[in-house]
């Protein structure tokens, strides 16, 4: 498969899955309950799963990797964060409060992730 089809399906996931937890981030605060439908739970995981695998298929085509190339590595670390708190914002926050601030600060991390893939830098503020 050429970079370039990859490289559209790794976009088309990344939309894709930062949608779907947007949708559940509105979910979690005016309809909790749709969060348990089976298709809910299964959808994300299945973006997720596409996402990653094109993710590894266009490091090791452009031989560029986490941990040697900075900009991957802030992505990586990045997208740690935002595992973190796309849980804690969906299911682990103990109160609303709790969960509406981690939702933001997935939200905010999504953003600096996108930033660092368009920029090729971990200092996407410095080139923007």
């Amino acid at each position: 498969m050429s970079y370039l089809a990859i490289k559209h399906i790794h976009v088309t996931a990344v939309i894709l899955s930062l949608t779907f937890f947007l949708f559940r981030g509105w979910c979690m605060m005016q309809k909790p309950r749709l969060l348990s439908k089976r298709w809910m739970r299964i959808g994300p995981d299945i973006v997720d799963t596409v996402l990653l695998v094109s993710a590894g298929t266009l490091a090791f085509k452009l031989q560029q990797y986490p941990f040697v190339d900075s900009w991957l590595t802030a992505k990586v670390l990045g997208l740690l964060v935002y595992i973190v708190l796309g849980s804690i914002a969906l299911r682990r926050g103990r109160t609303r409060a709790i969960r509406i601030a981690a939702l933001t600060g997935a939200i905010c991390t999504a953003g600096y992730i996108v930033a660092v893939a368009l920029t090729h830098h971990p200092e996407p503020w410095l080139i923007l």
